[in-house]
Parts: C-alpha cells; sequence; structure tokens
C-alpha cells in the first residue's frame, strides 16, 4: 500500500496546486490513497462544501482538518455526512464531525485518525490518550494506522511519533507550513516527519500575503491575514510506503516550486 499525503492547502492558490499537480504525481507515484489536510483550504481558514466536493472531483480520496476545522460556519451543514473527512478527535465530544474513519481498499482497510496537539494551542483534550482509544479501536480491524497530528511545537510532534512507533504506520505532523527534513522510519516501524509543510502561496509566510505579517511583527499590532487568490504555488507532501504489516517500509518528503520542479 502506498500513501500520499499533501499538506495544507492554503486558499485558491493551494487548490490551483491540487488542480495542477496531484495528476502528475498520481502518474510518477501511484499512490493507493490520496489524503491532504484541508483545513485551510477555503480562503486559509475551514473548508466548505463546494471545495470539499471540489477536491474529491480533483482525486483526493481523504481529508483531514485542525484547528481550523470550523472556520466555515457552513461546515456545521455537511460535516456530519462527509464519509471522506476527519476532524482533530480530541475535540469536544460536542463537536461536530469524527476524528478517526475507515477506508476499505480492497481486501484491506486503512484507518485515519486525526488529532491536534495542546502545547500553545487551545486547550482540548489530551491527544496521547485519545490516540490510546482509537489506536486500540482501529488495530481490530486494520494493520495500516495513518495518524495526522496538527500541532505546534516541533517536541510534541516528535513526542507523538515516538509515542505511537510500532503501533501506527504513519504520523505525520501539519499545522505549521514548513516542511521538515526529517522523514525517517522509526526503529519499531513508524513512519514520521515532523511537518509535511503546506500547499499554497509560496512567496508569502505561511501561505499568507507577507506585508501584514511583517506589520504584526514589528508595530506588535493585530493586522488582516490576507491570502492571495493568484501567485506562485508550493506543494509539500510525502509519499510512504507500507508492507503486509502495516510497517512503513520507506517514507519520501515531496516539494514542488519554481526552485524545486517536479520531475
Amino acid at each position: 500500500m502506498r500513501i500520499l499525503f499533501i499538506g495544507d492547502i492554503v486558499g485558491k492558490v493551494g487548490r490551483q496546486a491540487i488542480s495542477d499537480y496531484l495528476p502528475k504525481l498520481k502518474q510518477k507515484f501511484h499512490p493507493t490513497v490520496t489524503i491532504v489536510n484541508a483545513e485551510n483550504a477555503a480562503h486559509g481558514k475551514g473548508l466548505t462544501e463546494k471545495i470539499y466536493k471540489q477536491l474529491l472531483r480533483e482525486g483526493v480520496d481523504f481529508m483531514t482538518m485542525g484547528n481550523h476545522t470550523y472556520g466555515q460556519r457552513q461546515i456545521y451543514d455537511f460535516i456530519d455526512d462527509a464519509n471522506r473527512m476527519v476532524r482533530p478527535a480530541n475535540f469536544p465530544e460536542e463537536a461536530p464531525g469524527v476524528g478517526m474513519r475507515f477506508i476499505q481498499i480492497n481486501a484491506d482497510k486503512l484507518a485515519i485518525i486525526n488529532l491536534q496537539g495542546r502545547s500553545f494551542m487551545q486547550d482540548i483534550d489530551d491527544p496521547f490518550k485519545k490516540a490510546d482509544e482509537l489506536v486500540a479501536q482501529a488495530q481490530k480491524e486494520t494493520n495500516y494506522i495513518f495518524v495526522d497530528f496538527h500541532a505546534e511545537t516541533t517536541s510534541e510532534k516528535n513526542a507523538m511519533g515516538w509515542y505511537l512507533d510500532g503501533r501506527v504506520s504513519t504520523v505525520v505532523g501539519t499545522h505549521t507550513h514548513i516542511q521538515t527534513s526529517d522523514d525517517r522510519v522509526l526503529p519499531q516501524g513508524t513512519g514520521y516527519i515532523t511537518d509535511v509543510g503546506m500547499t499554497g502561496f509560496y512567496d508569502g509566510i505561511l501561505g499568507i500575503q507577507r506585508d501584514e505579517v511583517i506589520k504584526r511583527f514589528i508595530t506588535s499590532l493585530p493586522q488582516r491575514h490576507v491570502v492571495p487568490d493568484t501567485g506562485r504555488a508550493v506543494l509539500s507532501g510525502v509519499v510512504v510506503d507500507y508492507d503486509s504489516q502495516g510497517r512503513t517500509k520507506h517514507i519520501e518528503r515531496v516539494l514542488i516550486n519554481d526552485d524545486h520542479p517536479l520531475d
């Protein structure tokens, strides 16, 4: 089984990058399943039903989310019926949506789990305890378990990777939008990367128009974050190969921009 995971899609530029590059990536890597993090896909915050369906038409098989899950109010109208999406499982029980789903792939199942960190983020349920609960459930049905850990600090993401080593197939970090170069297979067979990176506006700051972000750092005054609709794009991702026991055999970063064109 081969997974293609694409990091945080940011706004229209990120969605256009999916349209431009996903067919080529599928032709090159032939993934069994394509997963994207879509929590910033609608104007940089949240996801609409229209964009959810558009990404599925573009060839995305499944979507994970994060702290901006409810950034667009209309998500309340469709998230419970969106069977190709998970939101962080350690959100309160009252939050719409679910944190784990299964995809049937021929004779196998792939469990996809979404968790959110707590360091420098909102105070929600313990992601480590929630991981224990969901991984135990998933292991009753499959050896193939993919985890998107949407967290701020490298240490918390690294801790989750080691905590789940040997119990899940892969732990990928999202949220900080800068791809890290630490993709590796941990000793017990779990593929890991601290942050996959983002898919969006290449010449900004984390996919946002840079002038406002710089001004905020200089003045310490609130600024409106502007996500541009046009501009050069970057696409960030990983390709992960599993053996028949659900262990990662190989994990490889994908980075596409004007400085790193797709081969």
